[in-house]
């Protein structure tokens, strides 16, 4: 077994918020990439352009809540 499928093991049998935390700790380590000059602005505005242009595109908050419990589940 390697030192990453060990790590992933152990980190995978954390509670929830100590998985959060570490994962953040993680990432807080790696350089930023794919970060927008405008800090996303503009893609925000794209997507709230879309959305109104086909608001059928969206979810509701029902929806998306329900999505995220499903995936968690899987």
């Amino acid at each position: 077994m390697t030192l990453l499928q060990e790590v992933e093991e152990k980190a995978g049998r954390l509670p929830e918020s100590e998985r959060a935390a570490l994962a953040s700790k993680l990432l807080a380590t790696l350089p930023p990439i794919l970060r927008a000059d405008d800090d996303g602005v503009a893609e925000a505005l794209r997507r709230d352009a879309e959305l109104e242009a086909n608001p059928s595109a969206g979810m509701t908050d029902a929806e998306f809540r329900a999505a995220v419990a499903a995936a968690r589940k899987q």
